[in-house]
């Protein structure tokens, strides 16, 4: 560290900011990392071979809700197992998410979102209900 004189003749430290302090040890760390032979950039998966992702809008929004309420409720394997798994406070959460949407964005819904809303809360509410009676009956 470097000092500087006083009128008084004592030294007081030179204080030297680096702005760029956070720029320049994420270059040595990646650095270092190919080094050592790893890549610090993630891998690319095999989803993202699969094609450009649908655009964002509140359809698919519902869909990927009601998806996973159907995964929930048995009717659609569970992606990480690849078996059908009833989960129904799982189910019932993605059903009170998809109510909760029903709520916020009324008056904000085109006619189309309208009825894909009040059909997928028909078709889940109709499984979860028919779910809790078929595990009832066992």
């Amino acid at each position: 560290m470097s000092t500087e004189s006083s009128e008084s003749g004592g030294t007081k430290p030179k204080l030297i900011i680096d702005e760029d302090w956070k720029s320049q040890v994420q270059a040595e760390k990646e650095a270092l990392e190919r080094q050592k032979g790893h890549s610090p950039e993630p891998q690319p998966q095999a989803a993202a071979d699969a094609g450009p992702l649908p655009p964002a809008t509140l359809a698919m929004l519902l869909t990927t809700l009601a998806t996973q309420a159907l995964v929930g409720l048995g009717q659609i394997p569970h992606p990480a197992s690849g078996k059908a798994e009833i989960h129904l406070e799982e189910a019932k959460h993605f059903i009170d998410t998809l109510e909760m949407l029903e709520s916020k964005t009324t008056g904000n819904r085109t006619p189309e979102e309208d009825r894909l809303l009040e059909n997928l809360l028909h078709e889940l509410r109709l499984g979860f209900v028919e779910m809790q009676a078929h595990l009832a009956a066992k």
